[in-house]
């Protein structure tokens, strides 16, 4: 009788056990939290990854940089990846830095080694871009050099123009882009100071968002893989042409649209509040050179929405009004480079 009550309360606690270790599983199994666009946005802001905490420290300058990379102590380097392509690296680029791309940065960033990573480009816009991907995947204290390596040497072209296949010395690479804005000045689509950009009063819902993933991690994963296969960017010409066509944030203080004015039609949204984005248009976030926009563009799409950058932001369209945020030969620093430029 004693054998067979102990056989009995064997059978029990292995049939609880295999109860146990079910409900576990089948718990893991289903560990998602995350089933809508508003999920998705409380799952971030809990986690310190808002669109506020993308943008605190997410830039530093090319000379902070540099100071780091060139002091007594090595263990405070920072990873540097260089997004350009492959030929413009090898033309010049920062010591010590490592080539990889948008689309693969979050694979390649796996090397860093626990250091902070550092991300460069042409002129700081796709490297913004870059950065948010970077953060949504585990890499919290990713920056931006800013203004990319137009801003660290004199001899790099901030679009990476002319081919450097025909490049025959280093003179072509001169920084004389941005004046190009000068061409926007009296488009008839940019109110002229003081402007009349406001903040919305509208509110609208989230937009909905493809969710693919086991986990809240999976997903966050996938939608910051999403935003390196997606870099969104508008020219000015477009966004001044056919205004009508965009819901338009003009990502300033109000002074700012005092000093300078506004694009026709475009709101005024700093902070960045989701509710007052219209999610039925394309959305496109102008601010000085296109940097900070970049960021937003790249959280926002991570979010379902249409989300664009305009390119250069106001050096696209004011450059010559401008008395700051300007991209002028004085952001150059001209800092050490590897490559054949400085052969």
């Amino acid at each position: 009788m004693q054998k067979r009550f102990t056989l009995l309360a064997i059978v029990l606690v292995l049939f609880s056990s295999m109860f146990i270790i079910s409900c576990s599983d089948d718990d893991d199994s289903v560990e998602v939290t995350i089933n809508s666009t508003q999920d998705l946005v409380n799952y971030l802001d809990n986690k310190g990854m808002g669109i506020d905490d993308m943008l605190t420290n997410w830039i530093k300058t090319a000379a902070a940089v540099n100071d780091v990379m060139t002091d007594a102590d090595a263990s405070n380097d920072y990873y540097i990846m260089d997004i350009r392509s492959a030929a413009l690296f090898e033309k010049g680029h920062i010591p010590g830095a490592v080539n990889s791309s948008l689309a693969t940065i979050i694979t390649d960033a796996s090397a860093c080694g626990g250091k902070t990573i550092a991300v460069v480009c042409y002129t700081g816009q796709s490297a913004c871009h870059a950065v948010v991907a970077l953060r949504l995947s585990g890499y919290s204290d990713a920056f931006s050099i800013m203004w990319g390596m137009s801003g660290w040497h004199t001899d790099i072209n901030p679009n990476g123009e002319p081919d450097p296949a025909t490049l025959t010395d280093a003179n072509e690479l001169r920084f004389d882009y941005w004046s190009a804005g000068t061409a926007q000045l009296n488009h008839a689509n940019w109110v002229a100071a003081p402007g009349n950009a406001t903040v919305p009063v509208t509110t609208y819902a989230l937009p909905a968002v493809t969710l693919e993933g086991n986990t809240d991690a999976e997903i966050v994963a996938n939608r910051a893989y999403w935003i390196t296969q997606n870099f969104h960017k508008k020219t000015a010409t477009d966004v001044l042409d056919n205004n009508t066509n965009y819901f338009i944030n003009n990502y300033w203080a109000a002074t700012d649209v005092t000093t300078y004015g506004n694009i026709d039609g475009a709101y005024r949204i700093n902070p960045i509040d989701l509710s007052l984005l219209n999610p039925d248009l394309p959305i496109v976030t102008y601010c000085w050179t296109g940097q900070t926009s970049s960021m937003i563009t790249a959280y926002l799409g991570a979010l379902g929405y249409d989300a664009w950058s305009l390119g250069n932001g106001a050096n696209a369209m004011i450059y010559d009004d401008l008395t700051g945020h300007k991209w002028d030969a004085t952001a150059i620093v001209d800092l050490p480079l590897e490559g054949t430029l400085a052969k």
